[in-house]
């Protein structure tokens, strides 16, 4: 990787910020900090769209039910996208893996999980910033220096951001691919404790698609419709465009049927009173 290919990922990431992003909350924290989104971008910028975009799919997958409810942040997926899914990319391409074979995705999974810890430091390291200057802030306008709001409503944290998010990526990024390439140009996925960590690696997506069903199932009777759809899927070949046709489908139907209940109540009352 490149050194401007690794400043270009640091700029990236500085947008997609938990707690600062430079194009607001919906736009950064909720668009460009998702893997699936940030591995397009990390496509153009490494110049493999569709190898990197394979890469980022299991990552996606294992971080799809992630919520940052209050101030309890499981993960920054900021370090995952944009310092995860270059790393593993130059590792799949210098061991000669198939971007969207099981021995990528396991892998791929494996350093999200790893770099979703730095993330976490990144994080809470430029919330601790950011609360010394609003204590410095504080302490100034008590002194009657007015001047000080514009500096630590913006200009500061933008600074400590800076220095938190795009130069620990651009570092890990630029010096962390080539150890990354060396390793896998060395190492051959034969040896067993390679294919340990691949292969818990290739089981991780499973964990976020059982934290997303854990949190939409009410009832346990809706697992059915999950294993219906897995199951059709698996058997027919859909692709997730069709997948999600034939499930609009069905949710449509039994929103319909919903409805006729809730309009079946009322209506047979109407009827009783006029028979009356």
């Amino acid at each position: 990787m490149s050194l401007i290919q690794a400043i270009l990922i640091g700029l990236m990431s500085c947008t997609a910020a938990s707690t600062i992003a430079c194009l607001g909350t919906t736009v950064g924290n909720y668009t460009l900090n998702r893997p699936l989104v940030a591995s397009l971008f990390v496509g153009l910028i490494m110049g493999d769209v569709q190898g990197v975009i394979q890469i980022g799919i299991p990552m996606q997958v294992m971080w799809i039910a992630l919520v940052t409810p209050g101030g309890t942040v499981a993960s920054d997926l900021r370090a995952v996208s944009y310092i995860g899914i270059p790393l593993a990319y130059v590792g799949a391409k210098a061991a000669g893996l198939d971007f969207g074979g099981e021995e990528a995705y396991g892998l791929s999974s494996s350093i999200s999980a790893m770099t979703g810890v730095i993330g976490i430091t990144l994080f809470y390291g430029t919330a601790m910033m950011n609360l010394i200057w609003q204590h410095y802030g504080w302490a100034q306008l008590d002194k009657g220096n007015l001047e000080v709001v514009g500096k630590v409503d913006a200009i500061f944290p933008l600074l400590s951001h800076f220095v938190l998010s795009f130069l620990p990526c651009t570092l890990l990024c630029y010096y962390g691919s080539g150890a990354v390439e060396q390793l896998f140009q060395n190492l051959t996925t034969d040896l067993w404790y390679v294919k340990a960590i691949l292969t818990v690696g290739a089981v991780l997506p499973a964990v976020g698609i059982a934290i997303l069903l854990k949190s939409v199932i009410d009832k346990t009777s809706d697992l059915l419709y999950f294993l219906f759809g897995f199951t059709l899927a698996a058997s027919m070949g859909l692709t997730l465009i069709g997948a999600t046709c034939i499930g609009a489908v069905f949710a449509l139907i039994k929103y319909e049927m919903a409805m006729a209940k809730l309009g079946a109540g009322p209506a047979a009352a109407a009827d009783e009173e006029e028979d009356i």
